[in-house]
């Protein structure tokens, strides 16, 4: 039996899950599908970026991950399949697989083979008519390299990582969870290394914290390292991102004292 994750901005209105598994169990009835969420904001490729880095690992080997994110569908951009230790990730080659890449140990394949697409290929359905059957086939056992050429530079978005300037760590928030927490693009790691154990202040729109909590019931307003492994803020029994007013992209900062 064979894992499919399915990671989409297309809602569970839409028939568009439904068919997609539908095309896939038409190819290998014995999949074993897994939605990790079809609730990313419309469009948004860096969020579906970082919700992939974070579920993959938790996954056994031989996952295929079927992410479909999409907003330049029909046009010339790849579709891709991508293996990174030993998972195997479909979908578009629009930057959503950027964290796979951001260690150089993952491999890309473009789908271009024709033989393990649908018959007809819409212009607006590529998570129908290209990425679910090459989940599926990939599921079969099919190899990676029969799809098509190996891509030597996929795509991968700028800006996407926290950078260094006048001494401060400069991220942004990349998304809320339904509770209305705040996640940023500061990982622990890359936070612990700046401060180095010194003092520091993590600064969030009127926020400052000199801290870190462990949960979010250690004050109303609370800074702490998310499941996720990056900094995230949060209000106690209240929701952060409507109390503030945020918006993704929001400046966070990490200032050394």
């Amino acid at each position: 039996m064979s894992i499919v994750t399915a990671l989409t901005d297309f809602g569970v209105r839409d028939p568009y899950v439904g068919i997609m598994k539908g095309v896939m169990l038409a190819i290998n009835p014995a999949l074993q599908f897994v939605d990790i969420t079809h609730e990313v904001d419309a469009q948004d490729v860096a969020e579906a970026a970082f919700l992939i880095g974070e579920y993959f690992p938790r996954f056994p080997s031989g996952s295929i991950h079927l992410c479909v994110v999409d907003p330049t569908v029909g046009s010339a951009r790849k579709a891709l399949i991508v293996v990174k230790n030993g998972h195997a990730f479909v979908g578009p080659d629009n930057g959503i697989f950027s964290l796979l890449f951001r260690d150089g140990d993952a491999r890309a394949y473009e789908i271009a083979n024709r033989k393990f697409m649908a018959g007809t290929v819409s212009a607006t359905f590529h998570g129908r008519d290209v990425f679910a059957p090459a989940a599926a086939h990939l599921s079969a056992g099919i190899a990676p390299s029969e799809f098509g050429p190996v891509v030597s530079q996929p795509v991968t978005l700028g800006g996407l990582f926290p950078a260094i300037e006048a001494d401060a760590i400069k991220g942004r928030i990349v998304r809320f969870d339904r509770f209305g927490n705040a996640i940023s693009n500061i990982s622990f790691d890359f936070f612990r290394d700046f401060v180095d154990d010194g003092p520091f202040t993590i600064e969030l729109s009127s926020l400052a914290f000199q801290s870190l909590s462990r949960s979010y019931y250690e004050g109303r307003y609370t800074c702490l390292v998310g499941s996720s492994g990056y900094l995230e803020f949060g209000l106690f029994l209240g929701n952060l991102a409507q109390d503030l007013g945020l918006r993704k992209g929001e400046k966070a900062y990490v200032r050394r004292r």
